[in-house]
């Protein structure tokens, strides 16, 4: 199971989906262009705890963090 993770000033909220599923990573995909088309950064952690920034969507991904842009004054 995949997850996609979006950090706001809320807090954060979690998506599930299934890379298996083409309906499931359809969503996931959308969700990434929609996301970072806003502005947010994208990163993926791999299993030892690396954290890389990434620029394309990956379904096998096991988990995608999605930061906000920072804003500054």
């Amino acid at each position: 199971m995949a997850t996609q993770i979006v950090m706001d000033h809320t807090g954060d909220t979690r998506h599930n989906f299934d890379a298996k599923d083409a309906k499931a990573v359809l969503k996931a995909e959308e969700r990434f262009k929609k996301l970072t088309g806003r502005g947010f950064t994208a990163a993926v952690r791999n299993p030892s705890g690396e954290v890389t920034v990434t620029r394309t969507f990956d379904p096998n991904a096991e988990e995608t963090l999605f930061l906000p842009r920072l804003v500054g004054g």
